[in-house]
């Protein structure tokens, strides 16, 4: 893979994936990683908050 296609996905994304995470309320980092909440919903976390167990929010 060339170094001219990494990241282009981000560009298709809104807001180019960056948004505020919703456990640990950071902004403006890249919301990139899926994390599953009790009830089997799936929201987007940052990096640091990937690794959590979240009961519900």
């Amino acid at each position: 893979m060339g170094k001219q296609y990494r990241g282009k996905v981000l560009w298709k994304l809104p807001s180019r994936g960056r948004g505020t995470c919703p456990i640990c309320k950071r902004d403006r980092t890249k919301l990139l990683y899926d994390l599953t909440i009790g009830s089997g919903d799936k929201i987007k976390v940052c990096k640091r908050c990937q690794k959590k167990k979240i009961d519900s929010l």
